[in-house]
């Protein structure tokens, strides 16, 4: 099952290590346990759980690289992750090099995280409460599907650093008013992807 991401992955100019590929493969069989009771996804099958979350979240990866967002050494927040995208996929792709935060105020999803990240073994930090209530400033607040987009802009522009970037991810629809701010890229086994990328600059 979990050579169908790294098809996909290489396909699109990822590269995924055997370890990489490892971690993914056991993210999927416990978000597949959770699911069942907790509901943590709409997504129930694996296949498309390893495409429209594993595969979506990593297309960030072309994004930093398409507008020339530097990642290592920095710190991102992932605003309502929810089961956990596409923070964990980031922190698996990227690992030490970047220091995560997945930011949710569900507490059950919370309590998921939480324990995917003891069952991985990789080092991110869940932040259970809402964005407004958050007092750190992070160097890149990423988001995917957390709510309505000016909402959601409102909330990361409170936690994103200066000169930091905000990244909304989107499906076919943008808002008229973020269409300049707007990237669009394609994806083999995927639907064609927008980004809202904003750069918070003191006025």
């Amino acid at each position: 099952m979990i050579e169908k991401l790294k098809e996909l992955a290489l396909q699109n100019g990822i590269t995924l290590t055997d370890h990489q590929l490892a971690l993914f493969e056991k993210y999927l069989e416990i978000l597949s346990k959770w699911n069942r009771v907790y509901n943590l996804t709409s997504v129930r099958k694996k296949d498309e759980i390893i495409t429209k979350h594993f595969l979506d979240s990593l297309t960030l990866v072309k994004l930093f690289e398409t507008a020339g967002i530097p990642v290592d050494g920095k710190k991102i927040a992932d605003l309502g992750s929810g089961g956990g995208f596409p923070g964990v996929p980031l922190k698996i792709y990227y690992g030490d090099r970047i220091e995560m935060f997945l930011i949710e105020a569900v507490q059950k999803k919370c309590i998921f995280l939480e324990m995917l990240r003891m069952e991985l073994g990789i080092d991110y930090a869940v932040l259970c409460k809402r964005a407004e209530e958050i007092e750190d400033a992070f160097d890149i607040v990423v988001s995917r599907a957390a709510g309505e987009t000016f909402d959601v802009l409102k909330w990361a522009k409170g936690i994103t650093r200066e000169g930091g970037y905000i990244i909304i991810m989107k499906g076919k629809k943008v808002e008229e008013e973020l269409r300049p701010y707007t990237v669009t890229l394609s994806f083999r086994g995927l639907p064609e992807r927008k980004f809202v990328v904003i750069q918070k600059r003191s006025v």
